[in-house]
């Protein structure tokens, strides 16, 4: 008997756009000997099924269910690709957790402070070998707190929606003159903003996955950017970057990262598939951590799927391992 797996897609954010193109790319890479997949598109106020006739067939959130023609449809598993608010910051997760029903990430602990970069760094923060940039965690958008800014960082300084995704709402700040400007874009996007100084280096995003009881960690990527740093269009416009996989490291580098990412899902107690954005400062090679992404991209290009095949896994393979982990 075939298993059922809804696989969650839409969401609340900008972020939708990406995650109905990471849901179509799964929708046809999963293996369908083993599995019956439906697409669940959520979005604020509607929660639906679309079938082949193109219906909108509406999920009843009693049970997470739709009901086609005469039959009730359940679903044994979800396989998340919801990027964003509620499928990345914990929303979805508690809810699956009320009715019963098991998923591909992170539980709602780990995904709500995840999401959170500023707290997501004060847990991370003494793991051996890891190093974070200079930052202040801001609450409100006020001269007083731009003042701070100037007393205690050093330009240039990357400004960032504290529980944003795909860079929307980023800058980079040279001179203080940009600084009222990027604020209020970052505010633009969330109540909760992220001011850290710059870190020089090379940049580099790697995975690491849960699958068969065992945590792997894949091939990193390096970030070559004709932008100032990996913003949206540099992430999803193609030709704007140069992604090398595996990224360019020396031995004494791909053995130290491997064990600082493995570290990291850990003591987040991440579960399912991961996205670790790092730098290699420029002169020392310190590892200096950027973010988690708990739900990345699953695009045919994107970073995942290029480290899953440089390990030499097939994608739908890949994909099996996550969906049969969360019933382990």
């Amino acid at each position: 008997m075939k298993k059922k797996i809804a696989l969650v897609t839409g969401g609340y954010t900008g972020e939708s756009v990406i995650s109905l193109k990471s849901a179509a790319v799964v929708e046809k890479t999963i293996n369908r000997e083993l599995y019956e997949v439906y697409k669940i598109l959520i979005y604020p106020g509607d929660w639906h099924f679309l079938s082949v006739s193109g219906e909108k067939i509406p999920v009843d959130l009693n049970d997470f269910s739709i009901r086609i023609g005469d039959d009730k449809i359940t679903f044994d598993g979800v396989f998340n690709i919801l990027h964003g608010s509620p499928g990345e910051d914990g929303k979805l997760a508690g809810y699956f957790d009320m009715i019963g029903i098991p998923y591909t990430t992170c539980d709602q602990l780990t995904s709500a402070i995840t999401m959170n970069k500023g707290y997501t760094k004060a847990v991370v923060d003494d793991i051996e070998e890891l190093h974070i940039a200079k930052s202040i965690q801001l609450f409100d958008n006020s001269s007083l707190n731009q003042n701070r800014i100037q007393e205690e960082l050093t330009l240039p300084l990357f400004i960032k929606p504290n529980n944003g995704g795909s860079s929307i709402g980023m800058s980079k700040v040279k001179t203080w003159d940009e600084l009222g400007e990027a604020l209020d874009k970052a505010f633009d996007e969330d109540s909760q903003v992220l001011v850290e100084e710059f870190v020089s280096g090379r940049e580099f995003s790697i995975g690491v996955f849960k699958g068969k009881g065992q945590v792997t960690v894949l091939p990193a990527t390096e970030i070559v950017s004709s932008k100032e740093f990996f913003d949206f269009e540099a992430k999803y416009v193609a030709g704007v970057t140069n992604e090398i996989t595996p990224g360019r490291m020396n031995e004494e580098e791909i053995s130290r990262v491997n064990r600082i990412a493995a570290k990291i899902y850990e003591k987040l107690n991440c579960k399912g598939s991961v996205r670790i954005d790092y730098f290699l400062q420029e002169g020392s090679g310190k590892f200096y951590f950027i973010e988690i992404n708990t739900v990345p991209g699953q695009t045919e290009t994107s970073l995942i799927s290029q480290q899953v095949r440089a390990y030499g896994m097939e994608v739908r393979d890949f994909y099996t391992q996550l969906i049969e982990e969360m019933f382990s």
